[in-house]
């Protein structure tokens, strides 16, 4: 096995979260509040969009670990913290930095950011860290 050092950088993953993935989102997780698709509530609480899932923000965590890793790891734990509501049409960045590795288990912190329409940070949307054993 390849030896993971400590720093390396995972392969962001940048997506635009619409509004037809968030209902898919919501059709699989049975999350249906409506601040995620209800344009008069969601303007009657101060937003210009609907906000997208936080839980979203963590799939997309959990998806930049394993792609990394390949289907022989397994994500054993993921924990974050929401910092910025995102709305819906946003473009985000998953970003990866590793904490610690052995031979048994990579772990790695984790930063979704809000992404400009030039490609630069414009907000942190969650912060988190991710343990995978390796296979």
């Amino acid at each position: 096995m390849t030896t993971i050092a400590v720093g390396t950088a995972l392969p962001a993953i940048e997506r635009r979260i619409g509004i037809a993935d968030m209902v898919a989102y919501a059709g699989a997780t049975w999350d249906w509040h409506r601040m995620h698709y209800d344009m008069a509530y969601v303007e009657s609480a101060g937003f210009e969009a609907p906000i997208v899932d936080g839980q979203m923000l963590g799939a997309l965590m959990a998806e930049c670990v394993q792609d990394w890793l390949g289907p022989d790891a397994r994500l054993t734990i993921l924990g974050f913290r929401f910092v910025t509501p995102v709305l819906a049409e946003s473009v985000v960045r998953c970003e990866g930095v590793v904490e610690s590795a052995d031979s048994a288990t990579v772990t790695c912190t984790l930063t979704v950011h809000i992404v400009g329409a030039d490609g630069e940070s414009i907000g942190t949307a969650a912060t988190g860290q991710a343990e995978a054993s390796l296979s």
